[in-house]
């Protein structure tokens, strides 16, 4: 049975968020708000929470996880990146974007797409996601909140904890999010591909 915090969303309560990066470090699965719908995460380095979190998504390896990083100078350091794109980058983040970029040997090779060596990025502009982030000192390891067999992702917290509070660690209630994901551009190549429109503009990447 999942436990079920009450956070602050604009002053999350520092005794929370330890409690759930304890949660965190333990191999735990939290559903956490960010700036686009909430997200699932878990810790980069834990292969069980990972294949664990593929398990409760339905989705394979082929799946791009997302990196939650604090800022641009995470993102440079498990990605290769160069002047263009962080450019391109810092005009954008925080913000409700995923971006596709190469990966580095940071990045466990289990964890980058099989055949490109990618991995999907973002820095969220929410103040929960923001201060796990800073109480972990890490990235965490996310994807989407959407069920297998659903088109929708969850944004209500009660509803997550109706779907999900025995397949995962910790509920983050931090209100309501937005009904939609980020949108993902794919900055591996010479030009900007829009994978997915969600939230975020991609007219600023000539999209």
């Amino acid at each position: 049975m999942s436990q079920f915090f009450q956070i602050h969303p604009d002053n999350p309560q520092l005794r929370l968020i330890r409690q759930a990066a304890q949660i965190i470090r333990s191999g735990g699965i939290v559903a956490l708000p960010t700036d686009a719908c909430y997200a699932l995460v878990t810790r980069l380095d834990d292969k069980a929470a990972v294949d664990r979190l593929r398990r409760i998504r339905g989705i394979d390896d082929k799946h791009h996880l997302t990196l939650l990083c604090r800022d641009l100078s995470e993102i440079a350091q498990y990605s290769r990146v160069d002047n263009r794109q962080y450019r391109l980058l810092k005009a954008a983040t925080p913000g409700a974007y995923t971006f596709i970029l190469e990966a580095t040997k940071e990045v466990p090779r289990r964890l980058s797409h099989p055949s490109r060596k990618t991995i999907g990025l973002r820095v969220p502009d929410n103040a929960i996601a923001q201060a796990l982030l800073e109480e972990l000192g890490e990235p965490l390891l996310g994807t989407t909140l959407i069920l297998p067999d659903e088109e929708h992702p969850l944004s209500d917290p009660e509803e997550i904890r109706d779907g999900l509070e025995k397949v995962i660690d910790l509920i983050i209630d931090g209100g309501a999010c937005q009904l939609e994901p980020t949108t993902i551009i794919d900055l591996s190549g010479s030009e900007p591909i829009l994978v997915r429109q969600g939230l975020g503009d991609a007219a600023p990447f000539g999209l």
